[in-house]
């Protein structure tokens, strides 16, 4: 039967390394402290470029002209329909504003009425069709809430 686990002959030598203690200078190297710091924190920020071109002769131009817009409501009474092909974002979205605040007062016959006004008539071509389907939606949600307010209920 054969050894497994043979013995070194004493022609091979052993090497033997007697295992030190990490000294702590060697420990400060190699820690989660050992940060080093670029010198490209030292110079300074570069500045932005403009966002606008705008001159502050012009700035003033039109901050002189402006006025802020104050809704306390009946915000569709305000638009004009219908919409021209090419009509703003901000149209659009005043547009979107008037019907959901009829909804949110519990005006949903008015609300009816005025999708309906927007979504078959001319100003249909100028929305999108993300707009088109949130206005279907809210016209969706007013017939409901309608006919369960017209609608007597059970005791």
């Amino acid at each position: 039967m054969k050894n497994l686990n043979p013995e070194p002959t004493e022609d091979i030598p052993k090497q033997h390394t007697p295992i030190t203690q990490p000294k702590m200078s060697d420990l400060e190297d190699d820690g989660i402290l050992n940060i080093e710091v670029s010198d490209a924190e030292d110079t300074p920020a570069e500045k932005k470029a403009k966002r606008t071109g705008q001159s502050e002769a012009e700035f003033q131009a039109v901050r002189a002209t402006y006025v802020t817009k104050v809704q306390n409501g009946n915000i569709y009474q305000q638009i004009k329909l219908p919409l021209q092909p090419g009509a703003s974002k901000m149209d659009i979205q005043e547009l979107l504003h008037a019907v959901e605040e009829l909804y949110f007062f519990r005006r949903y016959e008015e609300a009816i009425d005025f999708t309906a006004q927007i979504l078959q008539g001319d100003s249909k071509a100028a929305l999108d069709s993300d707009s088109v389907q949130l206005l279907e939606k809210y016209e969706a949600k007013c017939k409901v809430k309608q006919d369960a307010l017209n609608t007597p209920t059970q005791v």
